[in-house]
Order: C-alpha cells, then structure tokens, then sequence
C-alpha cells in the first residue's frame, strides 16, 4: 500500500485554452428530469462531482485548467443547483446511476471519475456498479468511509429540520450566519477554514424546493448518529483501481481520519494531505490540486477491468474475512465495525 507522498508534483504542459462559453451550463432531459452539467475540453473523460448543497460551480475556477488536458464534465447532481429538484430518489447508487446515465447520453464509456464529498461516495458507489466504466478514483474529503460527520449535518437529518432551513431564509439570518462564520474564521477554529463555502450554502436554499431536496439527499446518507451509508465493506474491490486521496487535515466535516482509514481499505490507494485545509481542499490551495490530478492521470493507466478479476475478488472476500483466518480479538473488532458501518450500505 502507498504511503502518503509530501511531494509536489510538477504541472504538466497546457495543451488547449479553454473559452468561457464551455464553461456556462448546459441542459440534458434524462428519464425526463433536466439536468445541467458543465463540459469543456478535449482528452481523456474527467467527471467531476460536487458535494451535499454545491453545484458545479464549485469546480468553476479549475475547469479550464482541467480541459487543456481533458474532456472535463461537471454536473449538478439532481436535487442540486439548477437540475430539477423532483420528489425523487437521492440515494448515492440512485446518483450513480444518474451520472452514468447523463455519460451515456454524451457519448462517454469511461471516465476517472473525481468526488467531493457526498459526490466521492457517488464516484466509489459508481466505480463499484460499473467498474468497467470507471478508469480511475479521486476521492476528496469523501463520504462514506466512516461514520462520523459533522453534528450540524447530524441535526439536520431529524424530524423538524426543514423549519429550521426555513428560518435561515429570515431577514437578517444570513448577516447573523456570515458573522458566525467569520468569527470562526478569526479564532482559527477547523469549520472557519470553510467559511466563504458554507454561506454559499445557505444562498444553495432560496426556496422550499430546495431544501426538500437537500434534506431527502441528507437523510439519504445521514441519521442521527452519523453517516448511514459505507464503502468500507466493499473498497477491496478497488484492487487494479488508481485510487487517490485528497484530504485538508482540518476537515470539520468529514474528518481527516476518515482518509487514513480508507487509504488502509483501498489497496494501493495514494494519498495525499492539504496541510491547514478544511473541507474544500480544492479551493485552499487550487495549484496542488490541479498538479495532483494532473500528474496522477498522467502517470497511471486506466483501470484494466475484467469479469474473472471481479469474480475473484468477490469469492476471496475481504481481507480478513476468508475461511482459514485466525478468530482473533482483532479481526473480531475491526468486523463488528464494519458490521456497524454497514447497517445501510448503498448495495
């Protein structure tokens, strides 16, 4: 298994300027719910997916940079910016779907596939439902590799929780909430580090659609007690799958032990940390970020699918579950967790 590499890697050679009419979104009716993505570039597939209450807009400053190298596609997840928000399904295999559905119609087999967030469960939920159509995983600050989670999120899965969205709408709330956060940011605190990128998300829920949305997809992954949906049962899979890591090691939303305890999960994953970064390790400090996915890309081939790998894989089991292993104390505890983890697991 890699190590964490402190390096930082050269930027590769820009091929391809990128106009700003690639940029402004466009619109595909899939199963007949509009949905907006973002595309841009020429090259190998990159997708990129957002997180919980974001939108592509939050990759708006890196795609150019991306699409010199890459066909870049960044969509709004449904339920988020300005795709439809219907009385739908948004659990992150219902995501996934999605996201190989809207490929489908843009003439997209395969992709390496990069997920913040919410949307790095997506992309592992995605690479485990079609491995054949996933060349690689970026996972930053990623959900769905623990339990923990930040306990705002936790209060907003529980009974009552759209009144208090509501309430947010209130004249003078949003100052209120910006104060707050700057507070933060000027004690230093980890959730300060997110600051600009959490009023963003207050101003993602101008209206009841909205945060109907934004709470079924929440309730989707999260309950009271913390995150309901895990990959960790089933990362072995990513055996032969060019995984990386990003993580700020001040995430106050998903915590940077998270990271460790998937790059153990994942063989062979990479990983790599954003010293003083929160949640938004792509916005602290965009040039590693972009010199990261650019060298990794570049210096790994795609994954090499095939049926008698997976079949194998999943007749070996996890690691530590194969007839013949030792009873210990250990494995006991390390499979009670994963029991645990796994009560509501996106299969």
């Amino acid at each position: 298994m890699a190590d964490v590499l402190p390096r930082r890697p050269r930027r590769n050679l820009r091929l391809r300027s990128v106009g700003g009419a690639e940029l402004s979104l466009q619109h595909r009716v899939v199963h007949g719910y509009r949905r907006a993505y973002r595309v841009a570039g020429e090259g190998p597939a990159l997708v990129l997916i957002h997180g919980i209450g974001d939108s592509s807009a939050t990759w708006a400053d890196l795609i150019p940079d991306l699409a010199r190298t890459h066909t870049v596609i960044a969509p709004d997840l449904l339920g988020h910016g300005a795709s439809d928000k219907p009385r739908a399904d948004y659990s992150v295999a219902a995501y996934a779907n999605g996201v190989r559905d809207l490929l489908t119609t843009l003439d997209i087999e395969s992709a390496t596939l990069v997920g913040h967030s919410l949307g790095g469960g997506v992309a592992m939920q995605f690479a485990y439902q079609f491995p054949d159509r996933t060349e690689r995983l970026i996972l930053v600050s990623a959900g769905g590799v623990g339990g923990e989670v930040n306990p705002v999120l936790r209060a907003v899965s529980l009974p009552g929780a759209d009144l208090l969205l509501s309430a947010l709408r209130l004249p003078g709330m949003r100052l209120q909430v910006g104060l707050f956060l700057r507070l933060m940011k000027l004690l230093d605190t980890d959730l300060g580090q997110d600051a600009p990128e959490l009023l963003n998300l207050v101003d993602a829920l101008p209206d009841a659609t909205s945060r109907s949305a934004f709470i079924r997809t929440l309730r989707a992954v999260v309950d009271w007690r913390g995150q309901s949906v895990t990959m960790l049962d089933r990362c072995y899979l990513t055996e032969g799958m060019p995984t990386m890591l990003l993580w700020g090691d001040r995430d106050s939303v998903v915590p940077v032990r998270h990271a460790y305890g998937a790059h153990r999960a994942m063989p062979g994953s990479r990983l790599e940390i954003f010293e003083g970064a929160g949640h938004f390790p792509f916005h602290s400090d965009p040039a590693r970020f972009l010199g990261l996915v650019e060298e990794f890309t570049s210096t790994t081939s795609p994954a090499d699918w095939s049926r008698e790998h997976w079949r194998e894989l999943l007749r070996a089991g996890r690691p530590g579950t194969t007839v013949g292993q030792p009873d210990t104390a250990h494995n006991r505890a390390v499979e009670r967790d994963l029991r645990e983890a796994s009560e509501r697991s996106a299969t």
